[in-house]
């Protein structure tokens, strides 16, 4: 394995409309590795025009488990995950390299986001204190949840100071159904560790989110696209109580 080299890992389906510029934004990495949930666009049309990103495909069943493959290809010692929607700014590219030349004894470092919402930035609605840890040595890392999944470890590392930017959301549908999407997810892992559907907080978990994201955390400063922010998480906090409840139904009368 390569000391200090830089892998750079995406999973992907159907990205044809942020591919090729994610693969010009990663020109900085020493590896790119590609793993594919079998895409039925052009994504995998694209990505034949670089011919130093290696591709791989495997059905997608959870986000833990794509990363965790996709880290089992990486040959070098530092991993770099990036989603599709996301990109490398110079200023971020530059302090990932300096912290690549250094003989440090870090695990990992998390990525501050700076989320954009109709190509516009947003600047509260809960979203700005978001981080991840997406740079890190491959050493022993695994990827565990379903959804929002994370790494085994949290300790010994630290936290870079510019920003990687998410173009989280093209269109108001677009994030409704990511929000959706995610929060079913959620549901069916919160009932796999024992979580039964609460009436009380499906009412009241959604008014909390609200709440909580366009007051507390300064949402109604975004303006017009902080209220939908907002509103859209609440509503995804309520798809996840519909959904546990459902997938909880089924699960009882199954058993019958």
């Amino acid at each position: 394995m390569n000391n200090n080299k830089l892998t750079a890992l995406v999973i992907t389906l159907n990205e044809e409309k942020n591919i090729r510029d994610l693969m010009h934004n990663l020109d900085f990495a020493d590896e790119i590795i590609v793993v594919d949930s079998f895409s039925t666009d052009k994504t995998l049309e694209i990505l034949k025009e670089f011919s130093n990103v290696k591709v791989y495909q495997h059905v997608f069943n959870n986000f833990s488990e794509q990363r965790n493959i996709a880290i089992d290809y990486a040959t070098n010692d530092w991993i770099l995950f990036i989603d599709a929607d996301e990109r490398i700014s110079n200023d971020l590219k530059q302090e990932i390299q300096d912290v690549l030349k250094l003989n440090n004894t870090k695990r990992g470092y998390y990525l501050k986001r700076k989320f954009y919402f109709f190509n516009e930035p947003v600047h509260f609605s809960g979203l700005q204190s978001d981080k991840n840890l997406r740079l890190f040595k491959k050493k022993n890392a695994k990827y565990h949840g379903i959804v929002h999944e994370k790494l085994n470890f949290n300790d010994n590392v630290g936290i870079l100071n510019n920003y990687l930017i998410h173009y989280s959301y093209a269109h108001h549908q677009h994030f409704k159904d990511k929000v959706f999407y995610y929060n079913r997810l959620k549901a069916v892992e919160k009932l796999n560790i024992g979580y039964k559907p609460n009436s009380v907080l499906a009412v009241m978990h959604p008014i909390y989110t609200f709440l909580n994201r366009y007051f507390f955390r300064l949402g109604f400063l975004d303006g017009k696209k902080g209220f939908v922010i907002c509103k859209v998480y609440a509503q995804g906090i309520k798809e996840r109580y519909n959904e546990m409840l459902k997938v909880y139904e089924n699960t009882i009368s199954s058993k019958i």
